[in-house]
């Protein structure tokens, strides 16, 4: 099918939702003022306290045992110093996604969905670093978020998603070709409308529509091309949903490897067997993380 009807099929999904999941203006609010370089700590402090639920996660996920403070932290000064400015961005964004969808049944395991999301980031991140990308923190955070569009799916089409998952279940499917043979798009299309009505930044919309096609990228192939080969190397190392069996992958075909070559021709000699055992390393940290994002979570 086209692109745009692709496309299409999902404006059409996203619009036949009558309650449509947003996010709390706060945390599109955080996401602003870092785009400010002269940001000061009172002002993001202030920014925060006008959401008392988003200031209270703050404090209670900085005590959480990921973070290990020496003392309990009780203001949200404190825990913005000790945490610094780009993890409250990635605290503010997550939480806020995750309480857009809170109380909801979903088809998959959600926790393990954002452990996947955070692997995703995590390794974009390195990538980011591995070829000097200039923005390393929005590879991180676009990782986080590629896969926006499988939570919606999840909760608000879920016959429709469940054949998808019962379908790819055990195999070494794909949920971009078997979405797109049964729902008629896929959740590139989705997250992308999604996105936009969120008013993400419009290089993260277009990595969201072109994570698994990153040559397709009109903003920044660079940035799609990281997310695209860490979205890969999580899945090797069964940091994933779904329940899919993973082919190993020949990382010289991959068009995303091709876009880093040319972007940092030092990308080529990278040791694959040894990166994979660093994201091993990382593992029990992602996993703490989302932890602790999910005891810091507070019912409204």
């Amino acid at each position: 099918m086209h692109k745009d009807g692709k496309l299409e099929k999902a404006r059409q999904l996203v619009k036949g939702i009558h309650e449509l999941p947003t996010i709390p203006e706060i945390a599109t609010k955080v996401l602003d003022l870092f785009d400010k370089p002269d940001v000061e700590l009172e002002e993001l402090a202030e920014t925060i306290l006008v959401d008392q639920v988003m200031a209270s996660r703050v404090i209670k996920i900085v005590n959480s045992p990921f973070f290990k403070p020496l003392h309990e932290i009780k203001s949200l000064k404190r825990a913005l110093i000790y945490l610094g400015f780009r993890q409250i961005r990635h605290i503010a964004l997550t939480c806020s996604i995750i309480d857009a969808f809170e109380g909801k049944n979903g088809v998959f395991d959600i926790k393990t969905f954002w452990e996947h999301s955070f692997g995703v980031g995590v390794v974009a991140k390195i990538i980011a670093q591995r070829i000097r990308y200039p923005e390393i923190e929005k590879s991180y955070i676009v990782g986080i978020v590629h896969d926006i569009g499988e939570v919606f799916l999840s909760y608000y089409l879920k016959d429709g998603f469940q054949k998808v998952v019962d379908e790819i279940k055990g195999t070494s499917g794909n949920f971009v070709d078997t979405e797109l043979k049964l729902l008629g798009t896929t959740h590139c299309e989705i997250g992308f409308c999604l996105a936009r009505n969120w008013n993400f930044p419009a290089e993260y919309c277009d990595v969201i529509a072109n994570h698994h096609s990153p040559s397709s990228a009109s903003h920044d192939p660079a940035l799609a091309a990281i997310v695209n080969l860490a979205d890969l190397f999580c899945s090797v190392r069964h940091l994933d949903y779904g329940g899919r069996e993973w082919v190993s992958f020949n990382l010289a075909e991959e068009p995303a490897w091709e876009i880093l070559k040319s972007f940092s021709p030092a990308f080529a000699d990278l040791d694959v067997e040894r990166f994979c055992y660093e994201l091993d390393e990382r593992v029990p940290e992602i996993e703490d993380l989302v932890n602790s994002l999910f005891e810091g979570m507070i019912k409204r």
